[in-house]
C-alpha cells in the first residue's frame, strides 16, 4: 500500500491547483507525451485508445445520419485560401505555411490545414452539377494545425485531431435542419456516451465562426466552472459556393447556388473528459469509452486455483466487456492505484475465499463503493452497474453544473459574480457587441458562451448598457 500511496501523492490536488492536476493526469495516466515540436503532443496507447472509442461511436451517428467519409489533402494553396475573404482573415494568425518543397522555393505558398472548407469547395465545384448531385453529406477524421501562441495537452495544441463535416443542400431550410440535426448528434453523444451535461444554443455574431452566418456551440461546465467549446456546427449560407462558383442546375431548370454546412469536434473532448469527472487520484472515465472497462484483479493468486479461476472469468467476460486480466507479479495495492489513475469504471477482485463463495469483489471507480456479487450471472450484474456508473457521472457533473451557474441582472452583479463564483452567468444582453467586450475586459475573460435555445426573461434591459435586452446569454470563461 506503499506504493499505493506514493502514486496517489504524484497528482497534485484538484482544488490545490486545477492546471497543475490536469497535467498531472494527462501525464500519470500515460494519456500524452511531450513532443520535441513546440505546441504538439505524442498520444500515446491508452490516451489513443479513448481517442478510437470517441470516433468509433461518432462515425457510427454519422453514418446513420447519412454520412460518408473523405479524405482531402492536407496542403491548401494560399490563392485557394483567399476565395472567401471572411474565411481567410479568420484563420490567418493560426496557419502554418510551407515556402519550400524539398530544395526549391515553392512559387505558391502552401498552408497546412486549419480547417478544410476551401478544399471540400474546390471539390464540391467539380462534382455538383444537377440537383440530382445534392446533398452531399461528407465527413473527414483528419489531423488539422493551428499555430497557438499557449498550448496545453487536448485542451490547445497546434496539432490536433479531429472530425469535419462539411455538407452541400439545394435549399436553406435543407442547410439549417442538417446544421441543427449535427448539433444535435453531439449534445446526444456527449450524454449518452461521455456522460457530460451542457448548454447548447448560438453562438452572437462576434463568436461565429469566420464565414458562418450562424454559428451553434455545446458548451460543457469543467469541474472548476470554466467552460470548454465542446463543438460547434455551422450554417454558411451560399456565401462559399458563391466565392468557388459552385452551380447546380435546379429543379426548374436554373442554375442556382448550393447552401453549405459545417461542423466538427476534437481531442478536446478528451480533455472535457478529464476536468469534468476525474478526480485527486486520477482519470475517472465514463464506461462507454473506456479503454478498459473491467480490470480483474486475483488476490493472492500464488495459491492453488486462483489464476485458474480468474482465467476462465476474464474469458467469459470479454466477449462481452473491454476486459483486462492482470496476472503480473505487482502488489494488488500498486494494482489498484494504477487501475484507479487510468480510471478502469470496474475493478473485479477475486481470491481464495472469494471463489469459496462463488463471488467475486466490484469495485466502483467513481465512488470507490464495493459490492460483493455472485458469480452467477455476472455478466447482468456488470452491465447493469456499468449504466449505473454512466448515470451517476452524468448526474454528478449536471449538479455541478445547475450549482456553479447565477444569474446577474445588473453590471455590479455581473462584475461580482465573475470575480467570486467561477461558473455561467445567465444574463440578459443588447445585441452590441460593444457590451460583450467591455464585459470581457471588466472580468478579465468572461465571455459570451452562447443565447441558448429557450431563452428566460431576466431583465427588461441589457446587464451592461441599460438598453432594451434582446436576449438572454449564458456567460462564462474558457479553455
Amino acid at each position: 500500500m506503499a506504493q499505493n500511496k506514493k502514486m496517489v501523492e504524484a497528482i497534485t490536488g484538484r482544488d490545490e491547483d486545477f492546471a497543475k492536476w490536469y497535467t498531472d493526469i494527462v501525464k500519470k495516466a500515460e494519456l500524452v507525451d511531450y513532443s520535441n515540436v513546440k505546441g504538439c503532443m505524442v498520444i500515446r496507447p491508452y490516451g489513443y485508445a479513448i481517442w478510437e472509442n470517441i470516433q468509433k461511436d461518432l462515425d457510427r451517428r454519422f453514418k446513420e445520419t447519412g454520412h460518408e467519409n473523405v479524405y482531402m489533402p492536407m496542403f491548401i494553396p494560399e490563392s485557394l485560401l483567399q476565395k472567401e475573404k471572411d474565411h481567410v482573415e479568420g484563420f490567418a494568425p493560426e496557419c502554418a505555411w510551407v515556402t519550400i518543397g524539398g530544395s526549391e522555393k515553392l512559387t505558391e505558398r502552401l498552408a497546412v490545414r486549419p480547417t478544410s472548407e476551401t478544399l471540400f469547395c474546390e471539390h464540391y465545384a467539380k462534382i455538383i452539377n444537377t440537383y440530382r448531385d445534392l446533398p452531399k453529406l461528407y465527413n473527414q477524421w483528419c489531423s488539422v494545425v493551428r499555430w497557438e501562441k499557449t498550448t496545453r495537452p487536448f485542451l490547445r495544441t497546434s496539432e490536433f485531431l479531429w472530425q469535419e463535416g462539411h455538407t452541400m443542400h439545394e435549399t436553406e431550410e435543407e442547410a439549417r435542419e442538417e446544421t441543427l440535426r449535427m448539433l444535435q448528434v453531439y449534445t446526444d453523444f456527449y450524454k449518452e456516451t461521455l456522460a457530460i451535461p451542457a448548454v447548447v444554443g448560438e453562438k452572437t455574431e462576434k463568436e461565429r465562426f469566420a464565414g458562418a452566418q450562424a454559428t451553434y456551440t455545446i458548451e460543457p461546465m469543467m469541474h472548476n466552472g470554466v467552460a470548454l467549446q465542446g463543438g460547434t456546427s455551422h450554417y454558411f449560407g451560399d456565401g462559399f459556393a458563391r466565392a468557388f462558383d459552385i452551380t447546380y442546375q435546379g429543379r426548374d431548370n436554373k442554375l442556382h447556388y448550393p447552401h453549405q454546412t459545417s461542423w466538427g469536434v476534437s481531442t478536446r473532448m478528451i480533455g472535457a473528459l478529464i476536468m469534468v469527472h476525474s478526480d485527486d487520484d486520477g482519470l475517472v472515465l465514463p464506461p462507454k469509452i473506456a479503454p478498459v472497462q473491467v480490470a480483474i484483479v486475483p488476490i493472492a493468486q500464488h495459491k492453488e486455483g486462483v489464476l485458474d479461476k480468474a482465467s476462465a472469468l476474464y474469458e467469459s467476460l470479454k466477449k462481452t466487456f473491454r476486459t483486462k486480466l492482470d496476472d503480473s507479479d505487482q502488489s494488488p495495492g500498486w494494482k489498484f492505484a494504477q487501475y484507479e489513475m487510468q480510471g478502469v469504471p470496474i475493478r473485479l477482485e477475486l481470491g481464495p475465499k472469494d471463489i469459496e463463495k462463488n463471488q467475486c469483489v466490484l469495485v466502483r471507480r467513481d465512488t470507490r463503493e464495493k459490492l460483493f456479487v455472485s458469480l452467477d450471472g455476472i455478466e447482468d450484474a456488470i452491465t447493469e452497474l456499468l449504466e449505473t456508473i454512466h448515470n451517476d457521472m452524468y448526474n454528478r457533473a449536471l449538479e455541478n453544473m445547475h450549482e456553479k451557474t447565477h444569474v446577474a441582472t445588473t453590471y455590479d452583479e455581473f462584475i461580482d459574480l465573475s470575480k467570486n463564483n467561477p461558473g455561467f452567468i445567465k444574463a440578459m444582453w443588447c445585441g452590441d457587441s460593444a457590451c460583450e467586450d467591455k464585459l470581457k475586459d471588466a472580468t478579465g475573460g468572461v465571455k459570451s458562451r452562447c443565447i441558448p435555445f429557450e431563452e428566460e426573461h431576466l431583465a427588461d434591459t441589457c446587464v451592461c448598457c441599460g438598453k432594451p435586452a434582446k436576449h438572454m446569454v449564458y456567460w462564462g470563461k474558457q479553455y
